[in-house]
């Protein structure tokens, strides 16, 4: 049995993801295809604009045969712990022998030896960077500078999905992991591009022009019927972001991936000055405003460095969120023999370690907080679709 592998948001499942799932089974040629899906709040600190579960029912709609919840401990978290996570669960799971991910460069060796080039990240290359970050470079501008340095190609690190498949490869390398990857170069707009297409637009552009007409004919006919302006949550969300800012000191601010060298008291600095004010006046170089926007989501949520290394080597846990009827059988079956246990119902809890239990704890409390913001009330309950 072959099953395929897939990290993602949906948020929200749009044509180019139905297209990504329909080539990944084609160049895989798997038996099944399995998910594996941010569920209440994303990387880049948003929250999600359709709950858990439907989202994962638009993936079984458009081609896959099972979704599982991605932790929010990893889900709000910086790229290489993002997969990461998603890597260690996966990895779990015994039938699991191949990774498909959509990029702008799919040359599948020229991804290998990035990785294989990047995984290493020697003294010289560390040396390389602070010499870059010295110099009043960004980040971004350093690490692709150094990367130059030690023989690296730096044109495929400047294109976000390359720098999420490249780490998808890390992570599997760090696992001593077999699976097989498979690349898919994307179509349609570009990630971030926020101008809305005729057909394949991307998810931020869909989110952005959430009333727009085009918006029919750039997802599935499922999705469109739940699609809605998600403008008065984004505000509120906002505004709650501030307000839990506003009561974290800077050592809990130091606690979160990404807070460093001062920039948890600039944070504090400006939580008095409106949410926008806050993400413009604390963006610079050194720190895009998606890291920032990240901080204050981990913030809200209660996501912290230290926990996440520990529950990184720790047994974890397997929740479907929806499975395909045909392929509920046969795929669940195949769940029950991973080294994590299944959690489909609350007596399901008494599985979990300390850990595990800790990490599924963050798991509820992001939904709770999703559904006070959105003001809907949702049963945590696999869905059969």
């Amino acid at each position: 049995m072959k099953i395929c592998s897939v990290i993602c948001e949906f948020n929200p499942f749009h044509n180019g993801h139905q297209y990504f799932l329909q080539r990944a089974r084609e160049i895989t040629s798997c038996d099944y295809l399995l998910c594996i899906m941010s569920s209440s709040f994303t990387q880049r600190g948003e929250i999600a604009v359709i709950d858990k579960y439907t989202r994962a029912k638009h993936a079984v709609l458009g081609g896959a045969d099972c979704v599982l919840e991605l932790p929010a401990i990893f889900s709000v978290a910086p790229a290489e712990i993002f997969t990461k996570g998603a890597i260690k669960i996966i990895s779990a799971i015994p039938s699991i022998n191949a990774l498909a991910f959509g990029c702008e460069n799919a040359d599948k060796n020229e991804l290998l030896n990035t990785a294989k080039l990047l995984g290493k990240e020697n003294n010289e290359f560390k040396n390389f960077l602070s010499e870059e970050l010295k110099s009043g470079q960004s980040y971004i501008k350093s690490y692709l500078n150094a990367f130059e340095k030690i023989g690296g190609n730096n044109k495929i690190l400047q294109q976000p999905n390359n720098i999420l498949a490249i780490e998808y490869i890390k992570a599997i390398n760090y696992t001593n992991n077999d699976i097989e990857i498979f690349p898919v170069k994307r179509i349609g707009a570009d990630f971030n591009d926020g101008e809305l297409k005729e057909n394949f637009s991307s998810a931020s552009a869909i989110r952005q022009n959430s009333n727009s007409p085009k918006i029919i004919n750039n997802v599935p006919p499922f999705v469109f019927k739940d699609l809605k302006s998600f403008s008065k949550e984004n505000e509120l969300y906002e505004k709650l972001l501030k307000l839990i800012l506003s009561r974290t000191d800077s050592a809990d601010l130091k606690k979160i991936y990404g807070c460093t060298e001062g920039l948890e008291n600039t944070l504090k600095h400006l939580e008095n000055l409106t949410f926008n004010q806050i993400i413009d006046k604390s963006t610079s170089k050194r720190y895009p405003s998606s890291r920032i926007k990240r901080i204050l989501c981990a913030n809200f949520l209660g996501l912290y460095k230290k926990d996440c290394e520990i529950i990184l080597k720790s047994n974890l846990y397997l929740t479907p969120l929806a499975v395909k009827k045909e392929s509920a059988a046969t795929i669940l079956s195949e769940l029950a023999k991973s080294q994590y246990p299944i959690i489909t119902s609350g007596s399901d809890i008494q599985k979990l370690n300390t850990q595990s239990l800790k990490c599924k704890k963050l798991d509820d409390f992001a939904f709770k907080q999703w559904q006070q913001i959105t003001e809907k009330s949702l049963t945590s309950k696999m869905l059969t679709i």
